[in-house]
């Protein structure tokens, strides 16, 4: 924030959602089992690419990326929700919030980027097999995951900058169970349109391109497997994309919902209950998409665990 902000609001209260007591506590031991089942799901999957030379190789270290990323957003929205809900501690301070922000940001845009990655992996598979490992080193693909995080937390500096530097001085009530931005602008009692714009330029680069990327990796998947003659070759090209365009359908769908809708459909409702989806529940899925659907995976996991 910069020195000459006066922002008279010091703290957020997080709305989260209000029930009936007794179903806070339910939705507390909801939360924390999928909380717990989510750290210890992507986890073995982080091992199990660490601990199996087998898997050492970059559709695995995609995966373990993702494994990772997921661990954070769980990490940075469910334990303040468990607070909530349990000790009904719903204040946040200004800076928590801050950081909060910050952190979803930084995954969403990492995510955006890392997902046109893979996006570019399966089409160097389909497209161009015999230069596959040639071409898909495991430099590059170090290189492809430390970009996705590079440009996704960067990109979010400078859009929770513009945000905290925006005045605060009403109402402190945010109508959501995270620090989102949204909500957060519609607090701000003075001219945001910079933070609204800034916001909106670096969403257009770091959400449209790497969909525009992932897009074209797969018109060109497209195009090489309807060259396959037979109908077995064309489904296993297939399936080797279908996980992750199932994940990237997901990702870009709640997106859509969130951040692109008409003000007129607009529900704060909705919100947080696609929020939620999204926060929590794909955690739990993306890898399931993923490993439940890979042989290989599975087969070493077994053999690794058992």
């Amino acid at each position: 924030m910069r020195g000459e902000n006066v922002t008279q609001v010091s703290a957020f209260i997080l709305v989260g959602f209000p029930t009936a007591p007794w179903l806070q506590y339910l939705l507390f031991l909801l939360f924390l089992l999928t909380y717990l089942f989510v750290l210890v799901e992507n986890l073995a999957i982080i091992l199990t690419v660490w601990g199996s030379p087998s898997l050492h190789r970059p559709m695995y270290y995609f995966l373990g990326s993702m494994s990772f990323l997921e661990l954070w957003y769980v990490c940075d929205i469910i334990p303040k929700m468990l607070d909530g809900f349990l000790l009904q501690r719903r204040r946040i301070s200004f800076v928590g919030c801050m950081t909060q922000l910050y952190f979803f940001s930084s995954l969403v845009c990492t995510e955006c980027v890392l997902l046109a990655s893979m996006a570019y992996d399966r089409y160097v598979a389909i497209c161009h097999p015999l230069h596959y490992q040639a071409i898909m080193t495991t430099g590059l693909c170090v290189q492809l995951v430390a970009f996705s995080f590079m440009s996704g937390f960067t990109v979010s500096v400078i859009k929770v900058y513009f945000i905290s530097s925006a005045t605060f001085c009403g109402s402190n009530v945010l109508n959501h169970f995270f620090c989102d931005i949204s909500p957060i602008l519609r607090l701000a009692c003075m001219d945001y349109s910079t933070a609204e714009l800034v916001d909106f330029v670096l969403a257009f680069l770091i959400l449209v391109l790497p969909l525009v990327a992932t897009v074209l990796s797969y018109g060109h998947v497209t195009l090489a497997v309807l060259r396959i003659p037979s109908a077995t070759g064309r489904w296993r090209a297939f399936s080797t994309c279908a996980s992750h365009l199932t994940v990237v359908t997901i990702f870009y769908t709640a997106m859509i919902f969130m951040y692109v809708r008409p003000q007129a459909i607009d529900s704060r409702s909705s919100n947080k209950l696609i929020s939620a989806v999204y926060t929590v529940l794909t955690p739990i899925i993306n890898p399931l998409i993923y490993c439940l659907r890979n042989k290989e995976f599975k087969g070493t996991f077994k053999r690794l665990w058992s």
